[in-house]
C-alpha cells in the first residue's frame, strides 16, 4: 500500500525530464492541476551518484537505475533535491570511515548481510523541494522548499531525490538560492551541536565571552564565527595567513597564523578564553585546555574525535568500551584542573535549522561557497574536496529547478 501511494502521488507532482515518457496525464489535487509522467520506469528509478563499494575516487559511479526513494514512515518526506553540498565526512565516508557504526545504525538486529548497504549515495546536504509528504507530516506540504542534513547511515543528496524524516527537514531561508542554501545545513547544525548543545552557548548567553576556534577556515569554523558573532562573542579564529582576510571578513576580531610557528605561543599571550572548539585534532588537546579559564565553567569541544575510528578497529561493542573509557579519563582529568574537556558530534535536527534560517534572512550569517560543480563533475567534486585547505563550501548542483515546478 505504501509503495502504490507513493507509486502514484510522486508522478503527480513531477514529471522526470531526464528519463522518457510515455504519455503525460492530468492530476488533480485541491484546486490545482498537475502534469505526471505514465511511464512505468520513470516512477521506480532515478539518476544518482553511488558507490559499491569502499575505496577511492574511482569508486564513484553514475547511474540512471538507482532505486526512487519510497516512504515508510507516515513521518518522512521525499525531497527534490536540487543542490547537494559536499564535506570532509563525504570523501571520509568513500573510504570507509565509520562503517561499522553506520551498519549498525541501518541493521541493529544485524539481519542483513554484510555489504548490505551498497549501492550507497553520499552527501550529507541537500536543498530542495518537497515532492511528498507522509500522513503524520503537519509542518510541511507539496512543493514547500527546503534544506536539511543528512544523517550518515541514511542514503545521501547525491541523487535527484531523497527520502527524509520531517524533524531533519528546515524550510529553506527565502534570501538563499538553492546552491546556497546547500553550503550550510550540516556545517550549521555541526556547530550548532557543538557550541550550542555541548558547549552550553546561546544568544542569551554568549555577549562578551570569549570563544577560541582552532581551524577557522573551513565549513564548520566559518558558520561559527559568523553565528558567534551574531550572539555578540569575541571570536578568536586561527588559520593560514592567507586565509586571515577571508575569516575577518566574516568578522573574526583576531587572527593566529599557524603557519608562522608553533600556534600556542601567540595563544599563550591573549586573555583566556570561556570557550574552545576544536576543528584540528591531533595534539592540539595537549596544550589548548590550559587557554581556558579555570573553575568558570569553561570548555573544550573537540569534534574530532577517535570514536567511529574505534568501533572500525575493535568492532562495536570493543570499539564503544574503549571510546567511553577514553572520554571519561580525559574529561576526569581535566576536571580537576577546573575546566570541562567534551566531544561534540554533528546531529541533524530541522529545528537548529529553524533558527538558522531566522539568522541567514536577517543578513546575521551568509553562505559560503568556495566552488560549484554540476553533476557530471562529481569525481572532480571530491578530488577538490581531497585537497583540503577550503575556503568555505563545495557544492554540487543537482537540478536547476523552475521546469518542474
Amino acid at each position: 500500500m505504501s509503495y502504490l501511494r507513493n507509486f502514484v502521488s510522486s508522478r503527480c507532482l513531477f514529471h522526470h525530464s531526464i528519463l522518457p515518457s510515455v504519455n503525460t496525464s492530468a492530476c488533480w489535487h485541491g484546486s490545482r492541476t498537475r502534469l505526471f509522467s505514465t511511464t512505468k520506469i520513470s516512477m521506480t528509478i532515478m539518476p544518482a551518484w553511488v558507490i559499491d563499494k569502499y575505496g577511492s575516487n574511482d569508486v564513484l559511479r553514475f547511474t540512471r537505475n538507482a532505486s526512487f526513494p519510497v516512504i515508510i514512515y507516515p513521518n518522512e518526506v521525499i525531497v527534490r533535491v536540487h543542490s547537494a553540498g559536499l564535506n570532509p565526512l563525504d570523501v571520509s565516508m568513500r573510504g570507509g570511515y565509520g562503517a561499522a557504526t553506520m551498519s549498525m545504525k541501518r541493521d541493529p538486529l544485524n539481519i542483513k548481510q554484510s555489504g548490505s548497504e551498497f549501492p550507497l549515495i553520499l552527501g550529507r546536504e541537500a536543498s530542495g523541494v518537497i515532492m511528498e509528504c507522509g500522513l503524520d507530516v503537519k509542518h510541511f506540504r507539496e512543493r514547500d522548499e527546503v534544506w536539511a542534513a543528512i544523517p550518515p547511515w541514511k542514503q545521501g543528496s547525491l541523487a535527484e531525490f531523497v527520502v527524509l524524516s520531517a524533524n531533519e527537514v528546515s524550510h529553506k531561508p527565502k534570501s538563499l538560492s538553492h546552491v546556497e542554501a546547500a553550503a550550510i545545513p550540516y556545517v550549521a547544525t555541526t556547530a550548532w551541536s557543538a557550541l550550542v548543545n555541548t558547549g552550553g552557548l546561546s544568544k542569551d548567553n554568549c555577549a562578551k565571552k570569549r570563544i577560541l576556534i582552532l581551524g577557522g577556515s573551513g565549513g564548520v569554523g566559518t558558520f561559527s564565527i559568523q553565528m558567534l558573532k551574531a550572539w555578540g562573542a569575541h571570536v578568536t579564529v586561527t588559520c593560514s595567513q592567507n586565509a586571515e582576510r577571508f575569516v575577518r571578513g566574516l568578522g573574526a576580531d583576531h587572527v593566529v597564523d599557524y603557519t608562522a610557528g608553533a600556534v600556542e605561543e601567540p595563544l599563550r599571550a591573549l586573555e583566556k578564553f570561556d570557550l574552545i572548539l576544536d576543528n584540528v585534532g591531533g595534539d592540539t588537546e595537549l596544550w589548548a585546555l590550559n587557554l581556558l579559564k579555570p573553575w568558570c565553567g569553561a570548555k573544550f569541544v573537540t569534534l574530532v574525535t577517535p570514536f567511529l575510528q574505534n568501533t572500525d578497529r575493535m568492532g562495536i561493542a570493543d570499539g564503544m568500551m574503549k571510546t567511553a573509557a577514553t572520554v571519561a579519563t580525559k574529561a576526569l582529568k581535566h576536571l580537576v584542573k577546573g575546566v570541562h574537556y567534551r566531544w561534540g558530534f554533528f546531529a541533524p535536527s530541522g529545528p537548529a535549522l529553524d533558527e538558522v534560517r531566522e539568522m541567514v534572512d536577517a543578513g546575521q550569517v551568509r553562505a559560503v561557497v568556495e566552488e560549484t560543480f554540476s553533476f557530471s563533475q562529481v569525481p572532480q567534486a571530491f578530488e577538490k574536496m581531497e585537497k583540503g585547505h577550503a575556503r568555505g563550501k563545495t557544492v554540487v548542483q543537482i537540478s536547476r529547478g523552475g521546469d518542474d515546478l
